[in-house]
């Protein structure tokens, strides 16, 4: 079968691989639609480490091909959606609540980190009873893609948040998981909902997601700007969703004493990130900084799918543009880059 591949740091391709074989408890899913993640451009560039012929991708839906033996609730032919996150359900983090830091840190996240990933034709599934979903008959694959990172590590970091009902949400980019983030807020209860962009296109995709105000940094300096609209008090929640130094720090900077920041970016580059001493009260000001990957499993992805059958939200507004599986060197240098105002690229394996 054809793989895309990270060769080794900073370089990509595609390769020829085995078709992987379902063990007792597995499953093996021939994808139908899949999401290129900028986490995917973080890993080629090495914010993991080295890794070598490492197929990429894990956001991805399709058809079960094979079924291992004691699999009882999934059989050839279903249409299935898998989480980002695959946990071993029988590891002591995940039955302690931690489904994504399973056998270790980020453990839950095998998908183009501990094991190939989805940009592969045939995709194999750990604990295939615990880890896919069925996809509701009125529930495409286009949107059901979105369940599995995006929808789910947006809300992830609202339902992290401590949002009261009516509070305010500060959220710091507006890239796929701050949109969902943004709408994750409203959905939670939030009675005023800030969106720090600049890009045009994705500051009107928050304002459809539930922004009330967008600030553009570009325009002056974010954390005077969300302070201003505050009336110098601050937000209840700050959400970090791009995973810089910067903004960790201005989330900090704009969080109320006895707030929360919820953070969801994936820091790479720089070692260390800084928390602001003053802001954080030395120390003592009472603001919680919450990390957290997406949860994995079949009950986390149908409460999500279920949000796609009720129309509570429609990510597809995200996807800005398509490439058969063939052309998907072309989306990762594209998402990599940043070109074209893409958001999203979705590929389509068939």
């Amino acid at each position: 079968m054809q793989a895309f591949v990270m060769k080794q740091v900073g370089e990509t391709g595609i390769e020829e691989k085995e078709q992987p074989d379902a063990g007792p408890m597995d499953a093996i899913l021939k994808p139908t639609k899949g999401l290129v993640c900028t986490s995917d451009c973080h890993t080629v560039h090495g914010a993991i480490g080295e890794r070598e012929d490492l197929t990429l991708g894990h956001e991805v839906v399709g058809t079960v091909e094979e079924v291992g033996s004691e699999v009882s609730d999934f059989e050839p032919g279903d249409r299935v959606v898998v989480g980002a996150i695959t946990p071993d359900w029988n590891s002591e983090a995940a039955q302690d609540g931690h489904s994504s830091q399973s056998n270790g840190a980020l453990g839950g996240w095998k998908f183009a980190n501990v094991k190939d990933g989805t940009f592969q034709e045939y995709v194999h599934v750990n604990d295939a009873d615990g880890n896919l979903a069925h996809i509701p008959e009125g529930v495409t694959d286009h949107e059901a893609v979105y369940t599995t990172d995006m929808m789910s590590t947006g809300f992830r970091a609202a339902e992290n948040g401590s949002i009261p009902m009516g509070g305010t949400v500060a959220v710091f980019a507006q890239g796929p998981v701050g949109l969902m983030a943004t709408k994750g807020a409203r959905l939670q209860g939030a009675g005023e909902v800030i969106a720090v962009e600049t890009v045009e296109t994705r500051q009107e995709l928050a304002r459809e997601y539930g922004a009330d105000h967008v600030v553009d940094f570009a325009d002056g300096d974010a954390v005077e700007q969300i302070m201003d609209l505050t009336d110098g008090e601050g937000v209840d929640t700050a959400i970090e969703a791009l995973g810089s130094d910067q903004t960790l720090q201005d989330c900090i900077k704009v969080a109320k004493p006895g707030g929360t920041v919820s953070n969801v970016g994936y820091h790479g580059g720089d070692e260390f990130r800084h928390i602001p001493r003053e802001e954080w009260g030395v120390g003592m000001a009472e603001i919680d900084i919450v990390t957290d990957l997406c949860p994995g499993g079949r009950l986390r992805m149908r409460r999500m799918l279920q949000m796609l059958e009720s129309g509570r939200v429609d990510p597809t507004k995200m996807t800005t543009h398509e490439f058969d599986f063939e052309d998907i060197e072309t989306a990762f240098d594209m998402m990599d880059e940043k070109e074209d105002d893409i958001i999203k690229p979705l590929i389509h394996f068939e």
